[in-house]
């Protein structure tokens, strides 16, 4: 395998560094049409695209999000402030969660802080992500760790072919499990808050 090892692992902690959430002052305050949420939401998460043909979101997304309860109906098919927000955290969810767990961790926070409330959603969007985006420099130094774990692998494999592509394989498998773990803690929260709060039935 000729795979520069660590010439990858500096463009990824380099792709990570440029990556950015939607600052709360860019979300629009006034109502938007779907094309509009739609434009304005590939536009402000672009950065994040895997292939620069993917789409962030488009209208079926919107109204299967609606559909499964997830995103409150739009009003006379405008979308509020709130409801960009409650996307931008279902975007980010739905890489790790299933509806029904997505629906369960953002309906206290719908029922709660979605229009006139004390604590308006825009500043619960941003105390949360304010956090998440602090946390970065804590990320790139575990991804760093578990690289220079991965480097210590196999150290009695001769072929320094083979060498770099086990390592690399177990830099992957470190990653996974990672992911695995965080995975498997989020969907126990999820069961403990829709033991705690049942959803409400739906007509």
């Amino acid at each position: 395998m000729n795979i520069d090892t660590s010439n990858l692992l500096n463009s990824i902690l380099e792709e990570l560094s440029s990556l950015s959430y939607v600052h709360p002052g860019d979300v629009p305050n006034i109502d938007l049409y779907m094309d509009q949420v739609t434009t304005f939401m590939d536009e402000q998460l672009a950065s994040t695209k895997r292939y620069p043909d993917d789409k962030i979101l488009t209208k079926t997304m919107i109204n299967n999000y609606t559909k499964n309860n997830l995103l409150p109906p739009s009003n006379k098919k405008k979308y509020s402030k709130e409801h960009m927000i409650l996307l931008i955290f279902i975007y980010y969810f739905k890489n790790l969660m299933n509806f029904n767990d997505i629906e369960t961790i953002l309906s206290y926070i719908t029922e709660h802080h979605f229009g006139e409330a004390p604590l308006p959603l825009s500043q619960v969007y941003t105390e949360v992500f304010t956090m998440e985006h602090s946390q970065m420099d804590k990320l790139k130094d575990d991804v760093k760790a578990k690289f220079e774990t991965a480097e210590k692998t196999f150290s009695d494999v001769e072929d320094p072919g083979e060498k770099d592509a086990l390592q690399l394989f177990s830099f992957i498998c470190e990653l996974a499990f990672d992911v695995y773990l965080k995975k498997q803690m989020i969907e126990r929260l999820a069961d403990e808050i829709r033991d705690e709060y049942p959803p409400a039935k739906k007509k």
